[in-house]
């Protein structure tokens, strides 16, 4: 009989880790944020343009462990439980910009029109993700998949060179993955929060994404078979290194842009994943053991990283649906935080209460063993 691999509880932290920051950089005070705490506005990288492909990582380093159940299944099953559960993953993000699915108009209650919902996404990119790199390791050799992970990164760059504004090919409404998306997604289907109709999560840009979840897969696969040792990690650190050094010459020709998702950005994420990870296992596996406490915070939310991030993403939206003219709960926090520190504080505070309420709702479901996974 197989036995069942054994997760390594530095994975769960740095999934943990990785959520508790998106909730912390995602949901401010109403105040202005810190730099550090902000994305980049186009080109360059702050530590919070690390959250996403963070978790793309760390999906992929789960990737490694959960393929193996299907490995003696037929090719039309295994296709099949991987697109579902993609699918159902792009769902779920649809779902969430839909929500409340419900509208209180003068004429009454009426079905929320879909014409004006945004159909890319975090989850949605995340579910894509998990279909294409699922298929790649399952159908490809090794050797293929890192050609084709090569040929996603390059090819992307010149899809942009080639498609794109010839005197501008990496602005924001002039670059190539842009046209796509209205082409096939429309305005109306696309993220403004910048103003216009740009998606930071589009389709074009969502290839060279599929690379990091491969890197995650691919360093879980090696620490499964050389093992938590010095060698083990000393490797993985000089890839990291590698990968950085690499972004950053690249970015003198294709500048490091988390919005463009851009390929130097996805070999300096993955680079700082691998560096991340490393230090994880080496500080609970290797210098100290299970003996720091500090990690059961984080295992709870990575534990059950997707339940506590529709929360993070749903709760606003039911405060405000809760809420009267003269009462509202997460304003009052709100007010209450930039009372005891004005300005950027304020906000940090605000949003460290946003996590922890989160942080709870995890915690009741790590308590009754509730383990929501698609």
């Amino acid at each position: 009989m197989t036995q069942k691999p054994e997760r390594f509880l530095a994975l769960d932290v740095f999934r943990g880790m990785t959520i508790v920051f998106m909730i912390i950089v995602n949901d401010p005070g109403s105040a202005a944020s810190f730099a550090p705490l902000d994305h980049a506005h186009w080109f360059g990288f702050t530590p919070t343009d690390l959250v996403f492909p963070s978790f793309l990582f760390a999906m992929g380093n789960a990737m490694s462990f959960s393929l193996k159940k299907f490995a003696d299944i037929s090719n039309a099953a295994y296709f099949w439980k991987i697109f579902k559960r993609g699918a159902l993953i792009f769902l779920c993000g649809y779902l969430l910009y839909w929500f409340p699915f419900f509208q209180h108009t003068a004429s009454g209650w009426s079905l929320s029109p879909i014409s004006d919902t945004r159909i890319m996404g975090v989850l949605q990119r995340i579910g894509l993700c998990y279909i294409f790199a699922g298929l790649m390791i399952r159908f490809f050799s090794k050797t293929g998949v890192i050609v084709t992970s090569i040929l996603l990164l390059f090819g992307y760059w010149f899809a942009l060179l080639i498609f794109g504004d010839h005197d501008n090919p990496f602005g924001m409404l002039t670059n190539a993955g842009t046209y796509v998306d209205k082409a096939i997604l429309g305005d109306s289907h696309m993220y403004h929060g910048e103003g216009v109709a740009f998606d930071p999560e589009g389709i074009l840009s969502t290839l060279p994404a599929i690379v990091n979840v491969i890197v995650g897969y691919y360093a879980g696969v090696f620490i499964q078979k050389k093992g938590k040792v010095y060698e083990t990690l000393s490797k993985l650190l000089l890839l990291g290194a590698l990968f950085i050094f690499l972004a950053l010459c690249w970015n003198m020709a294709f500048p490091i842009a988390k919005k463009l998702w851009s390929s130097p950005f996805v070999l300096v994420t993955t680079g700082i994943d691998l560096i991340l990870i490393s230090a994880l296992i080496y500080v609970m596996d290797i210098y100290v053991g299970r003996k720091w406490g500090w990690t059961s915070f984080f295992l709870t939310v990575g534990k059950n990283p997707l339940a506590v991030y529709l929360l993070s993403e749903l709760l606003g939206t039911l405060n405000d649906m809760a809420s009267t003219k003269n009462f509202n709960v997460l304003g009052s926090v709100d007010k209450a935080t930039q009372w005891i520190a004005p300005g950027a504080l304020g906000s940090l505070f605000f949003a460290i209460v946003y996590m922890l309420i989160c942080w709870c709702f995890g915690k009741f479901l790590e308590v009754k063993k509730i383990y929501i996974r698609l």
